[in-house]
């Protein structure tokens, strides 16, 4: 189980490697070819911070590659308010197969992912956003302004 917080996570072959897959996927897509990798999966989405475009990416993702995704606002849950961050991590992670969390702080982040069991994806905190940095350098190759291109 490995958590995306940042994009210290990952080598810099590892992060190719994912850039790659989104490629393919997004041309599968195109082609009107629908894997099912992450079926059955089911995907938790804690919005302390809304965001229309990471909402709707999310959950178009998950649903397009065979998964469910779980909207949970911060009036939907207690997290960090009158329940520990550990407890709503626990209880998430028994019940979701990853986590995405869009935050205000890097530090409710980190907490979090330190007691779930499953996997966890910042959407967005006061320190990091990887996933816009990834989205943006996918948008960079197709475009062809990456002076490097990897496919």
């Amino acid at each position: 189980m490995r958590h995306f917080l940042t994009l210290k996570d990952f080598t810099k072959e590892e992060i190719l490697e994912i850039i790659e897959l989104g490629l393919e996927i997004k041309k599968n897509l195109k082609a009107g070819v629908y894997k099912k990798e992450l079926e059955m999966q089911t995907l938790g989405m804690i919005f302390e911070k809304s965001s229309t475009r990471t909402r709707v990416s999310f959950e178009a993702g998950i649903f397009q590659l065979g998964g469910h995704a779980l909207f949970l606002s911060n009036r939907d849950i207690h997290l960090g308010r009158g329940e520990p961050v550990k407890d709503t991590a626990r209880v998430i992670s028994s019940m979701c197969d990853m986590v995405m969390i869009r935050t205000f702080g890097q530090e409710r982040l980190e907490e979090f992912a330190k007691y779930s069991s499953v996997p966890v994806i910042n959407g967005l905190s006061d320190s990091f956003h990887p996933v816009q940095l990834m989205a943006d350098y996918l948008t960079m190759i197709e475009y062809n302004k990456d002076k490097n291109p990897i496919v």
